[in-house]
């Protein structure tokens, strides 16, 4: 008999996508204790290196996602100037293993859950009581007792687990009255991608394909036009699978599209129009990426109207901004282009509502997953969006743990305290503000003016501002200081400048706007820090004339900091004493306090 182990913990987050990673460090740095699934030996999902998508997200000038996400895309640009991906698997793993509230179970499938059924609160119908997972290297079962979870799977592996509500498929145009060219409801999807990657080499290399692949010919190609000396040339074209079940049907999908990449490298690689007699295959996917497949039904169902009309929600969590991206279910053999490829008004707010089941007590979910329609999950679905969803129902579900409410509780009772909580760890809210304290408003400022505390930490269209007139210009080694009668300080919050459209990084605008890279040519440049971010910094409290040293940051990473405190001062002092671009001016966004 194999083992079986039991733990408790306040949260399970299943699956550790970029969604699921955020979610459960996003819980955790809030106190709860958190479980994460994941059933691959390496985290990030698509993201990953056994996949290698790209992290996309909102498009338009300054509307790069922060929070986690900035977190992560920032240490990356530290550790790894070569865009390794040796290097990013084990950034994303530092991130998770830093957090001591987290335990991380890898190699671990979810794959049974234990619920109960009855009349619950809000006409919910089921609640988890466990769940279950088998870890094949250890071959143990891992039973998880959590007070709420979260689906962030990607194929929502806890719908038929509990009997969670999902769709799947593209509904008819007449539905939500959306713009589609589907007339009836069907069960396609878009389909999924191994992908391939190639490297650029100082000598001549043969590419003998094996006898499977898959012979392609320049009319296979059209509308595709390969081109390996691009940056853009991340073959998300290989794809195949939305006219088929891309749950039941990955194994068989997997074989086809192997056969397909290697195809694909014989005709660029063996055909002297695209110049590749150099370059070698560095990587090839086994691992299928997916697109879509079930999504949850939950409180509110997003829709491509909700979008493209930019509705604004009251329970704004997140935002989104990619397009309307909807690839035909044919994939790589559909005729004419590839895809849709339809502005969205950028950023268009997403609500809280989505995030959670409708019948299903104490199930949250994030990522591509969660209660959209197929025509809203084109845009939605892209990693950066997701990792958004993943912080905020992390945030979510410390809110619901610590009142011993449901998800839906929250909503009804708690819902500026989330979003409070995300303004504070630097999630843009399109539609929100962070209030500043009365006592920091009528605080003396000196040193900068009172753009460091109107609690709008980015430059944007928004807000009126631009990359001139959103933040101070601090002197090295200037005081930034707010002087105030003896109060006590809960917290205070500051926001550098991370340069969020990566004007002062090296190269294309591919390289600048993607994490990661997808060929490496010999000319791909090594990244560096963005020249505007501070690098050193002090922040130094003082009472009755005595000085105590609340933060000495060198080598800063981060964009934000939000300290608490809850200590009695009567001055605050901001000293920026370097930045990434040795200039002798560092731009200081955001220096309040509470």
């Amino acid at each position: 008999m194999l083992n079986k182990k039991k733990i408790k913990c306040d949260f399970c987050v299943v699956g550790g996508g970029m969604a699921g990673m955020t979610a459960a460090i996003s819980a955790a740095r809030e106190g709860l204790d958190v479980v994460l699934m994941h059933e691959r030996a390496v985290l990030g999902g698509n993201a990953s290196s056994e996949i290698r998508m790209w992290i996309c997200g909102a498009k338009g000038s300054n509307n790069r996602e922060t929070g986690i996400l900035e977190e992560i895309a920032l240490e990356n640009l530290y550790r790894n100037p070569t865009k390794s991906y040796a290097i990013w698997d084990t950034v994303l793993y530092d991130f998770v293993r830093r957090e001591k509230n987290i335990t991380l179970l890898l190699n671990c499938t979810c794959m049974d859950a234990d619920t109960e059924r009855g009349e619950f609160a809000h006409n919910r119908t089921r609640k988890i009581k466990s769940i279950t997972g088998y870890q094949m290297t250890t071959q143990c079962f891992f039973e998880i007792e959590a007070k709420c979870y979260s689906d962030c799977s990607g194929d929502s592996i806890l719908a038929p687990l509990c009997d969670a509500e999902f769709r799947l498929g593209r509904e008819a145009d007449s539905e939500f009255n959306e713009f589609t060219s589907t007339n009836t409801h069907d069960n396609m999807t878009m389909g999924m991608s191994c992908l391939i990657q190639g490297r650029e080499t100082t000598q001549n290399i043969k590419y003998i394909p094996p006898e499977w692949s898959t012979k392609l010919t320049e009319k296979d190609f059209e509308n595709r036009n390969p081109n390996i000396y691009s940056d853009y040339e991340n073959f998300w074209y290989l794809e195949l699978g939305g006219d088929r079940d891309t749950i039941a049907d990955t194994e068989q999908l997997r074989d086809e599209l192997v056969a397909l990449a290697a195809g694909t490298w014989d005709y660029i690689k063996n055909n002297p129009k695209f110049g590749a007699e150099k370059w070698d295959l560095d990587f090839l996917g086994f691992l299928p990426g997916k697109r879509e497949s079930r999504r949850m039904c939950g409180e509110y169902i997003v829709t491509q109207r909700d979008i493209s009309d930019k509705k604004v929600f009251e329970d704004e969590i997140a935002y989104g901004g990619w397009q309307l991206d909807d690839h035909f279910p044919g994939g790589f053999y559909h005729k004419g282009k590839p895809t849709t490829n339809i502005p969205t008004p950028a950023p268009y707010s997403l609500p809280y509502r989505a995030l959670y089941s409708k019948n299903v007590e104490n199930l949250f979910f994030a990522g591509r997953n969660i209660s959209m329609t197929h025509m809203a999950m084109s845009s939605i679905r892209v990693m950066a969006t997701c990792a958004l969803l993943g912080e905020a129902v992390g945030k979510a579900a410390a809110v619901a743990v610590k009142n011993a409410f449901s998800p839906h509780d929250v909503f009804l009772e708690k819902m500026e305290d989330v979003q409070t909580l995300l303004l504070n760890e630097d999630c843009f809210l399109p539609s929100k503000t962070r209030k500043i304290s009365e006592i920091c408003k009528n605080a003396s400022l000196s040193g900068a003016n009172d753009v460091i505390r109107n609690g709008q930490d980015r430059p944007h269209v928004i807000y009126n501002t631009d990359e001139t007139n959103f933040a101070c210009l601090i002197p090295t080694n200037e005081e930034v200081c707010y002087n105030f009668d003896k109060t006590t300080v809960s917290s205070v919050h500051i926001v550098f400048s991370s340069d969020l459209n990566r004007n002062t990084l090296p190269f294309s605008d591919s390289e600048r706007y993607h994490p990661m890279r997808a060929n490496y040519r010999l000319d791909s440049p090594q990244m560096c820090m963005p020249k505007t971010l501070c690098k050193q910094f002090k922040l130094i409290g003082e009472q009755d004339g005595k000085k105590f040293e609340l933060l000495n940051v060198s080598n800063n990473r981060k964009r934000s900091y939000h300290l608490n405190l809850n200590q009695s001062f009567d001055k605050l002092i901001l000293i920026p004493i370097s930045n990434w671009g040795d200039s002798d001016l560092t731009p200081i966004v955001s220096f309040d306090f509470n």
